[in-house]
């Protein structure tokens, strides 16, 4: 029978320590592999800042955006959209879309009219399933959006930047459509895909 007594019940501390620092070094590895992917081509977070989407959408709420959806459709009137900025593309903005590429897009007298080959003289928006009662859109613009071009308004049509002040929006600049309010935990929201 061999004596037991004599050897440690542990692997000597070099050895635990190199073990220890190899399974970080693995779990580290493994998570960058996973989260890497997943943050940069299928979801990212994004925090509102201002006042340009409310009531839908309230300074400081953190978002999950679903980037990977417009890689295999086109975006859709009344999708809430995040974008880089046009004229500064390290800024993002948070907007709906309202123009479609090769429409019309016309505002005059508080109301959205758009003109389309299936509308030749026009249909007027109807926004009230995402507008409070009694939100007016100012603004006198007529603008025909080209290919891959789309016009984007906030929601608080009085205290936003939007395509009514800086122009069209090319697709190339979508970010992705709003997926998840995960915060504030008493606003949580799964937005409809």
């Amino acid at each position: 029978m061999e004596d037991n007594s004599n050897k440690p019940p542990f692997p000597p501390k070099g050895n635990a320590v190199v073990n220890f620092f190899k399974e970080i070094i693995s779990i580290v590895l493994i998570s960058l592999v996973i989260v890497i992917p997943v943050r940069y081509y299928l979801i990212q977070p994004f925090i509102v800042k201002g006042a340009s989407m409310e009531p839908n959408f309230h300074n400081g709420e953190y978002l999950i955006i679903n980037e990977i959806e417009y890689r295999f459709e086109s975006p859709e009137r009344g999708d809430v959209i995040v974008f880089k900025y046009p004229k500064n593309p390290n800024e993002y903005y948070i907007k709906r879309i309202i123009g479609l590429p090769g429409e019309k897009v016309q505002i005059k007298g508080g109301q959205v009219t758009i003109f389309d080959k299936n509308n030749l003289s026009g249909f007027a928006l109807e926004e009230d399933k995402y507008l409070p009662g009694g939100r007016v859109t100012r603004g006198d613009v007529s603008i025909v959006l080209g290919e891959d071009e789309y016009f984007v308004l906030g929601d608080n049509r009085s205290a936003s930047s939007d395509s009514r002040v800086w122009g069209v929006l090319p697709k190339q600049n979508i970010i992705g459509k709003s997926w998840i309010r995960a915060f504030p935990f008493s606003r949580f929201a799964i937005f409809q895909q």
